[in-house]
């Protein structure tokens, strides 16, 4: 299920947007927009999980993930 909102953007945006949809990059200007805002929503989570963490006690188990994630780019997971 999806809603559809009207949101106002700068015409610099939107021609990003139009440019990046031509180019066959992104099959929408909507795909593009919900992409971005997962993006953050991700990053907010991952932030506010981040700051959770630094007032636990280390975790010696934990070591491996934590080497992974610092390697592995927030793009690559989407």
């Amino acid at each position: 299920m999806s809603t559809q909102i009207s949101v106002r953007l700068s015409d610099e945006t939107v021609n990003y947007l139009d440019s990046t949809v031509s180019s066959g990059a992104a099959p929408s200007r909507a795909v593009i927009i919900e992409r971005a805002l997962e993006r953050d929503r991700l990053r907010r989570q991952a932030e506010a999980d981040a700051a959770i963490l630094a007032t636990a006690a280390p975790d010696a188990d934990m070591d491996e993930l934590a080497t992974y994630a610092v390697v592995t780019p927030m793009d690559d997971l989407a």
